[in-house]
């Protein structure tokens, strides 16, 4: 949804990466430069040092030198080791279904990368680097989305990252689907053999669940804005009250997300006419009234769904974790994504119901008794033989009931794999998967509310509303040259989000 642009060098050091470093790395138009710190190369080191040294001592320690998961009492001898980490990848890369966006996949490469500066995987400076020349080069593995459990890790979607590394499966290059052997080749670079513990340490852990999740925040912390804007726009075609975002009401239940959404409301609102004392209603519908009750909630939930995800992003998650300080290697379960999975369904409710009250908005607009313009917004003299934007209301309602149905959780489904070992997994890329969709969703509806409120202007007359309201009312015109009523709905809802878009544009940043 965010515009693409470039980016500069970033420098990765596994401990202050933000989902807006995130972001510009995965949906930069021309890949920018990626680097590994002095002190993460350091710490890399340290750890692979130990591998090194548990090896020699030739100490049985799971990851290193055992097999994986209910194999894990199997001692692999030292002849075997490369073949272990080699098979590893290539049994764990079996995911199937349509491949992940681009931008997912790159915000993969790009967690997985700082998960391993962290310092506790064990892995070579080696494959850190490996890892930022895909990123640099724009090598985009071809990820499948199905397949992941999100217990030990997102295993079968970063195996098939893993894969590109060791010169297997198909990658995407310079637009093209060609082979990982190939496109590595083109950058004068050859694939890796992968050493003890190396191949675990690229698989264990949900950066695939992750990625999708912040780019998905991304996005909301977008749309929550814009949805208050849209609200603003709305409340004014309705002639609605504005006693109902009063700060003072906000202030008696001092939520914050509440006393936010009602201080951006009233500043959008701001320089607009009122409406005439003797057409007010005595109170309006909960959709309008209860805006800030509704929008403030949401906005809590991606704030403090931000925060979870960027503690994920710079977190140690693989097993088992390496301390070379202590000389230990220590069995854990940092891959477990239940954090994740937790984020994404909590989310996805949220966010279903913003958009459930935005359609209801749509509802009222459509409502002469409510709105005061034609039934169904139809062009005025025109009713019966124009159907108006009824089918958009209609649209939002079955978009609506989509995101209600992929707001049931699924961090509470566990089915046991491996044999028992893995007995209760976290189905973490599942949530973000469908929190992804809920996203998209939500902002076809948002866009729906805002062309509607639009055309409502446009029928009462009522345009051009004033103060800052007044850009987001000329962001959506520019994107309707034509008049409604000569369109095809179905193309112009094609292009619909264009709309949200351009509302988006014109929200000054940090407001």
């Amino acid at each position: 949804m965010a515009p693409r642009r470039s980016s500069s060098a970033i420098t990765i050091d596994g401990h202050s990466l933000t989902l807006d470093n995130l972001e510009q790395v995965a949906r930069a138009d021309s890949a920018p430069v990626i680097r590994v710190s002095a002190n993460a190369r350091r710490a890399m080191q340290r750890s692979r040092d130990l591998v090194n040294r548990v090896i020699a001592e030739e100490r049985t320690v799971y990851g290193i030198n055992t097999g994986f998961g209910h194999l894990a009492d199997v001692r692999i001898d030292a002849d075997a080791l490369e073949a272990l980490q080699r098979n590893l990848i290539v049994s764990h890369a079996a995911g199937i279904g349509p491949g992940c966006a681009r931008d997912q996949v790159r915000a993969m490469v790009l967690l997985r990368l700082n998960c391993l500066a962290c310092g506790h995987s064990g892995a070579r400076v080696e494959i850190a680097e490996r890892l930022a020349d895909l990123l640099t080069h724009d090598i985009c593995p071809v990820v499948p989305c199905r397949g992941s459990v999100g217990a030990s890790g997102d295993l079968a979607p970063m195996a098939h990252i893993a894969l590109t590394l060791i010169g297997e499966g198909k990658v995407r290059y310079r637009q093209r689907l060609t082979s990982a052997r190939r496109a590595l080749a083109a950058i004068k670079l050859r694939p890796l053999v992968l050493e003890p513990k190396e191949g675990l340490a690229l698989i264990n852990g949900v950066q695939a669940s992750t990625a999708i999740v912040a780019l998905a925040l991304t996005d909301m912390k977008r749309l929550i804005e814009a949805q208050d804007a849209v609200c603003a726009l709305t409340a004014v075609a309705l002639g609605a009250r504005r006693d109902a975002f009063d700060p003072r009401i906000a202030e008696a239940r001092p939520h914050p997300g509440q006393v936010l959404s009602a201080k951006r409301l009233n500043g959008w609102l701001e320089g607009s006419d009122q409406p005439d004392p003797a057409t007010l209603r005595v109170q309006d519908p909960y959709s309008v009234r209860c805006a800030p009750q509704v929008h403030g909630p949401c906005r809590e939930v991606i704030d403090s769904s931000c925060e979870v995800c960027e503690r994920e992003v710079n977190a140690a998650t693989d097993n088992p974790l390496l301390f070379p300080a202590e000389g230990e290697v220590i069995s854990g379960g940092n891959f477990h994504g239940a954090i994740i999975g937790h984020t994404a369904d909590r989310c996805a409710a949220a966010i279903a119901d913003a958009a459930s009250i935005s359609e209801r908005r749509v509802s009222l607009l459509m409502d002469p008794c409510i709105s005061g313009a034609s039934r169904f917004l139809t062009p005025l003299g025109g009713e019966g033989v124009n159907s108006g934007m009824m089918m958009w209301q209609v649209t939002a309602a079955a978009l609506v009931s989509e995101m209600k149905t992929l707001s049931h959780p699924a961090s509470v489904d566990s089915i046991p794999t491996s044999l028992y070992q893995e007995d209760h997994v976290s189905m973490s890329m599942w949530a973000a998967r469908k929190l992804a969709e809920c996203v998209d969703l939500w902002r076809q509806v948002l866009a729906i509310e805002a062309v509607a409120a639009w055309r409502a202007l446009l029928i009462k007359r009522q345009v051009p509303v004033h103060g800052r309201l007044k850009r987001v009312a000329e962001g959506i015109a520019e994107n309707h040259g034509r008049r409604l009523e000569d369109a095809i709905l179905g193309d112009v809802m094609a292009k619909v989000g264009d709309e949200l878009d351009a509302i988006i544009r014109y929200i000054p940043p940090g407001r």
